[in-house]
């Protein structure tokens, strides 16, 4: 999926899409890219001087990876629906993020039952660690436009 596919199943939009590129996907797993530049809004302030992707927005990278495997393998109609985080466990972060990374981000679906799923997540730079988790998340409906 390219960016304009992704920009079909999730709301997100700049400066808060954090999912560039998915590159493989089954019904239980995905596999995306987060490029990281050094025109990221958030280096502004994260920190002048020595740039460091902030952990929350590696986590939510991983989030809305989870939600674009969500919404293209689980439901039905993606237009009328949105995935909420309603927990958030063994986040470890172990390896800064810094300008000219590129984050792979991976996640697998654990259980689901009705609206609410598991899932594990974890976000590599050439195949070091930088974050991992186990999330859980609900299915609610989307309202407005």
């Amino acid at each position: 999926m390219n960016i304009e596919d992704i920009k079909k199943v999730i709301p997100h939009r700049y400066p808060f899409l954090l999912v560039d590129r998915v590159v493989e996907t089954t019904d239980e797993s995905i596999k995306a890219y987060k490029n990281v530049t050094a025109n990221e809004e958030f280096f502004n302030g994260h920190f002048p001087g020595q740039p460091i992707m902030p952990g929350v927005l590696q986590v939510e990278a991983l989030a809305q990876a989870g939600a674009i495997l969500l919404m293209t393998k689980k439901v039905e109609d993606p237009s009328k629906a949105l995935m909420v985080f309603t927990g958030i466990n063994n986040c470890k972060f172990r390896r800064q993020v810094v300008p000219g990374d590129q984050l792979m981000l991976e996640v697998e679906l654990g259980s689901m039952r009705r609206n609410f799923v598991t899932m594990k997540g974890k976000a590599t730079v050439d195949g070091q660690v930088c974050c991992e988790l186990e999330a859980s998340a609900a299915l609610v409906e989307k309202t407005g436009d």
